[in-house]
């Protein structure tokens, strides 16, 4: 898995309506990579709604936020209309950079095992470098921590 100190991998991906984007759109500025499983799905659903509803002060910070699932750009756009998202969605539909973060791997779901995306966020500085990684993800209160440890991070 990608770690805290790393660069942050080259990659391009389409984004929702399907515009391909790149890592190196995202030089020299702040901003949290986060890697969730499948849109409309209630986990997905509140963390969307969260980076959502504070998206406005993440702006404000200067802090862009790039979200990452396996689902299809025509799935990124629908969640994106329905839940009124202003951020980027990426379509990883072939699991390339999931992978090359370390996010893609078995996972329990119920009483099954399974593989798929393990919800992951990193946190990226203007000079490109991961400095926080969290793994296992609980999608309840995480976009506030990432604005605090932005905050933190700053501070430093």
């Amino acid at each position: 898995m990608i770690s805290e100190g790393d660069t942050v991998p080259s990659f391009e991906l389409p984004d929702s309506p399907g515009t391909l984007k790149s890592s190196k759109d995202f030089a020299g500025k702040k901003h949290v990579i986060y890697f969730y499983p499948k849109d409309f799905t209630p986990g997905c659903t509140i963390q969307a709604d969260e980076f959502g509803s504070l998206y406005d002060e993440y702006r404000r910070r200067d802090i862009e936020v790039v979200g990452i699932s396996p689902d299809s750009v025509e799935s990124h756009e629908n969640f994106r209309k329905r839940k009124n998202i202003q951020y980027v969605l990426m379509a990883d539909t072939q699991r390339k950079v999931a992978k090359m973060f370390g996010v893609w791997g078995l996972k329990k779901v119920g009483d099954k095992e399974r593989e798929g995306v393990i919800r992951s966020s990193f946190l990226v500085g203007e000079d490109g470098i991961i400095f926080k990684a969290y793994t296992k993800v609980k999608p309840t209160g995480h976009a506030s921590q990432i604005l605090d440890d932005f905050d933190g991070a700053a501070s430093s």
